[in-house]
């Protein structure tokens, strides 16, 4: 999910989680595609320092990870599972950190093996990666170094084959990929790419059975894809220099990926699909919905019927808007509804 506050429970009903001053607020479908309940705050009474980082496992359960002061004044990573489909939701559970400075440092990536084991990343004062996992039986394991340097931004993490979890983080120049060849095994740097990649815009999906993708927006204004073993490849001029969201679904009967960014120049929603993994056949934007503040993100999901749903959420305004996909030929959208 690395990035993505919209998701659909394993009992079919979306979800979508808000940051609020010091606390995260989580809206749910009342029955799937149905009215929405009021926001509930998770995780207890913690104050959080920053906006979660949420991860779903195969079982549908949501794992967040955020920094959170502690008394002293430091800064620790906190977690907390929401077991859907009944809304509840740990309290946030104290984690740490991969080192003991206790100061600032970009928030952290999560992901979820097969197993329904919460893995979260984050960059480590050397400026290389740490990550901690849940153990099988319960509990934490050590904090473990991976390597890496220059480390400069948040970095992303996604289940691909076989449930391994793989992770992608941007360097000074570079984008550094990390994976596991099998679920619970140890992780590897595999492979170091250059690119220039905009902070706060790298999104990682699971594009086939075999791959994930990065996207990101690179420094000249492009939205990039890349998959290791391959060089970054230009998608389409990036929408707006905001980050951007990815979903994988079936279109017409094809197998698309489907990329979303607000748009800087009309603040509306931007949509653009292609064949998932083809991207030398390019791809065009075709914008959706009213003009948004400045400081709105799109986060896209499938429905309980496999439909693409977008939302998009201002925190300024507190406005969260939703649309899904026509039954009909395209990616023809529905009206946008405020939630």
């Amino acid at each position: 999910m690395n990035g993505e506050w919209l998701i659909r429970g394993r009992d079919g009903r979306l979800s979508v989680y808000l940051m609020t001053q010091d606390a995260v607020l989580c809206r749910a479908e009342q029955v799937p595609g149905g009215a929405w309940d009021t926001p509930r705050r998770l995780g207890g009474d913690q104050r959080l320092h920053s906006a979660p980082a949420l991860g779903q496992g195969a079982d549908g359960y949501a794992h967040l990870a955020a920094w959170s002061p502690t008394a002293s004044g430091a800064l620790e990573l906190v977690h907390s599972a929401h077991f859907r489909p009944l809304l509840a939701a740990l309290d946030w559970d104290p984690v740490g950190r991969p080192d003991d400075k206790g100061g600032s440092t970009p928030g952290p990536g999560v992901a979820v093996d097969d197993q329904g084991r919460a893995h979260i990343f984050v960059r480590n004062d050397a400026g290389g990666l740490g990550m901690r996992a849940q153990k099988q039986k319960g509990g934490w394991g050590p904090w473990r170094d991976l390597k890496g340097t220059g480390l400069r931004d948040a970095p992303v993490a996604v289940a691909g084959k076989a449930g391994r979890i793989e992770v992608y983080a941007a360097g000074e120049g570079a984008i550094l990929y990390w994976r596991q060849e099998a679920p619970a095994t140890q992780f590897e740097l595999v492979e170091t790419v250059e690119a220039e990649a905009r902070p706060g815009t790298l999104r990682a999906l699971a594009t086939s059975d075999e791959n994930t993708t990065l996207f990101f927006a690179d420094t000249s204004g492009r939205l990039t894809s890349w998959r290791p073993g391959g060089r970054p490849t230009p998608l389409v001029s990036a929408a707006g220099p905001g980050p951007v969201s990815a979903v994988r679904c079936v279109i017409d009967g094809h197998d698309c990926t489907v990329v979303a960014q607000r748009s800087a120049s009309s603040g509306r929603v931007a949509f653009a699909a292609y064949p998932s993994e083809l991207e030398e056949m390019g791809a065009a934007w075709t914008e959706s919905g009213p003009a948004l503040p400045a400081d709105a993100t799109v986060s896209l999901a499938l429905d309980a019927e496999g439909r693409v749903v977008a939302a998009s959420l201002s925190p300024s305004t507190g406005q969260l808007l939703l649309t899904r996909r026509k039954a009909e030929a395209g990616l023809a959208l529905e009206a946008w509804q405020e939630v």
